[in-house]
C-alpha cells in the first residue's frame, strides 16, 4: 500500500511541475476539438442541414411547376429563386449562374408541361372508357416532341447530391401525373353516374399505405444528427487520452535514468503496487480528460454557433467505456516507456503511432468514408473500439448491455500490453 501511495504522489508531483505536459493533456485537446469541429462543420452539414438556393425557370405556369415548388419548399432545405437582381430568370442566365458556381441547382420547367400531362391523362382515361363501353370524351392533344424538366447542376456537385435531387424531382413528377390521372377518372365516373344521389363514393385515393419514421430502439428520440460535434468531441477526446503515452513514457525513462525507480523498488512490497499506482493515477487523468471534453461539447460548442453535443441515456455505459479507453491508453504508455531506452525514441514513436492509429481508426474522418481495406484495419484499432462504443451510446442510445464487446476488447488489450511490459521489465532487471 505504501508503494502505491508513493507512486501516486510522485506522479502527481511530476505532472504538476510539468506545465507543458499539463497543457498537452488538457489545453491541447480543447483547442483541437474546437478547431476540428469548426473546420468540419460544413462538410458534415453538406447536403444534410444546409439550405440551398435553387434557381427555377417556370415557362409553364401550371400545376406541375406548383407541385415542384411546393415540394422543394416543404422539405426545408431549399429556397427557390426565380429572379436575380430584380430581373426574372431566363434559361440561359440560370445556366450561366450554375456553371459559374454561384448556384448549385437550376430547374427549368418547359412551356406546355402541365398541358402535356393533362393530355396524357385524358388519353389513358379515354382508353379505359372504351374498354368499359363508355364514350371517350376527354380532349387529347397530339404531340410529336417529348417534354422534359431540365436540371442543371454545378459541375462540382457530388454524385450523391445529384442522385437525391433526381429522386425528389422524379417523385414530384409522378405525383402530379398520378393526381391528374385520378381527377380525370373521377370526372368520367361522375359523368357516368350523374343521376346518382351520392357522388362522394366516387372519390379515389391512390395512397393506401403511408410512410412513418420510428426509432429502432426503446428510446423514441430519432432526430440525433451525426454532425461535426457528435463526431469530433468523442473522437478527439479518445485521441487526447491516448496522448497520455508521452508523459507516462517520458517519466518512466527518466525514473530509470535518475535512479528514482530504484529507490521506489527498495520500499518493502511488490512492484505490482508501483505499477498499480501509476495505472490509477493516469487512468484518473484520462477519465478527467474525457469528461472535460464532453463539457466542451455541451457548453462551449453552442457558443461558437455549432450544434450541442447530444448525450445518450446511459451514463454508466459512457463511464465504463471511458474507463476502458483510459486503461488501454495508460497500458500503451507503460509499454512504450518500458520498451524504449531514451526519451527521444519513446516520445517520437509514441506520438507518431498515436497519430497513425487515430487516422486509421476513424478519428480524423468517419470510418465509413474510407476504402474497404482501410476500414478493415481501422476496426482492429483500440481507438475505433472506443469510438464505436461511444457512438452506440450517444447516437444509438445503447445501454451497458450493448457495449461489453468493445469494452472487453479494450480491457483485453490493456492486459496484454501490461503483460508484455512486465516481461520486458523483468528481463531487464534480471
Amino acid at each position: 500500500m505504501l508503494r502505491l501511495l508513493a507512486t501516486i504522489r510522485k506522479e502527481w508531483l511530476l505532472l504538476k511541475r510539468d506545465r507543458a505536459g499539463l497543457a498537452l493533456l488538457f489545453l491541447m485537446p480543447v483547442v483541437l476539438i474546437t478547431v476540428m469541429a469548426l473546420i468540419e462543420d460544413a462538410p458534415f452539414r453538406d447536403y444534410q442541414e444546409l439550405k440551398f438556393d435553387v434557381l427555377t425557370v417556370d415557362n409553364d405556369h401550371g400545376r406541375l411547376a406548383r407541385y415542384i415548388k411546393e415540394g422543394l419548399e416543404s422539405s426545408g432545405q431549399f429556397t427557390l429563386v426565380d429572379s436575380v437582381d430584380g430581373q426574372p430568370l431566363t434559361t440561359e442566365k440560370a445556366r450561366q449562374l450554375v456553371n459559374e458556381g454561384d448556384y448549385r441547382i437550376c430547374i427549368v420547367i418547359p412551356r406546355g408541361a402541365t398541358a402535356a400531362i393533362v393530355s396524357n391523362a385524358n388519353r389513358i382515361v379515354n382508353d379505359l372508357s372504351k374498354r368499359m363501353g363508355l364514350p371517350a370524351v376527354q380532349p387529347v392533344k397530339q404531340r410529336d416532341d417529348s417534354l422534359n424538366v431540365v436540371i442543371y447542376f454545378d459541375p462540382a456537385a457530388k454524385k450523391a447530391f445529384k442522385s437525391a435531387i433526381h429522386n425528389a424531382l422524379d417523385n414530384f413528377l409522378t405525383q402530379v401525373q398520378t393526381n391528374l390521372l385520378l381527377e380525370r377518372i373521377q370526372l368520367q365516373l361522375r359523368r357516368k353516374n350523374a343521376g346518382a344521389a351520392d357522388t362522394d363514393t366516387l372519390d379515389i385515393q391512390l395512397k393506401a399505405i403511408g410512410l412513418q419514421e420510428q426509432a429502432t430502439g426503446p428510446v423514441k428520440q430519432i432526430d440525433v444528427i451525426y454532425n461535426s460535434v457528435q463526431h469530433n468531441v468523442p473522437a478527439w477526446s479518445i485521441f487526447a487520452m491516448f496522448f497520455i503515452v508521452i508523459p507516462i513514457a517520458g517519466n518512466m525513462i527518466r525514473e530509470r535514468g535518475d535512479g528514482s525507480l530504484l529507490r521506489i523498488q527498495l520500499i518493502p512490497g511488490s512492484y505490482l503496487e508501483v505499477l498499480a499506482g501509476k495505472m490509477l493515477f493516469y487512468v484518473g487523468i484520462c477519465v478527467v480528460q474525457f469528461y472535460l471534453m464532453i463539457l466542451v461539447g455541451i457548453y462551449l460548442m453552442p457558443q461558437l454557433g455549432l450544434p450541442r453535443l447530444t448525450l445518450g441515456h446511459s451514463y454508466l455505459a459512457a463511464f465504463i467505456i471511458a474507463l476502458g479507453i483510459a486503461l488501454a491508453a495508460t497500458a500503451y504508455g507503460i509499454l512504450i516507456g518500458t520498451v524504449f531506452k531514451t526519451p527521444n525514441q519513446a516520445l517520437n514513436f509514441g506520438a507518431i503511432s498515436v497519430v497513425i492509429l487515430s487516422a486509421v481508426g476513424g478519428i480524423w474522418v468517419p470510418l465509413e468514408v474510407m476504402p474497404p481495406g482501410m476500414q478493415f484495419l481501422g476496426r482492429l484499432t483500440p481507438m475505433n473500439w472506443g469510438l464505436e462504443a461511444i457512438n452506440d451510446i450517444y447516437l444509438r442510445h445503447a445501454g451497458t448491455g450493448h457495449i461489453w464487446g468493445n469494452a472487453g476488447k479494450l480491457l483485453a488489450l490493456c492486459v496484454v500490453m501490461l503483460w508484455i511490459a512486465a516481461r520486458i521489465e523483468k528481463r531487464r532487471i534480471s
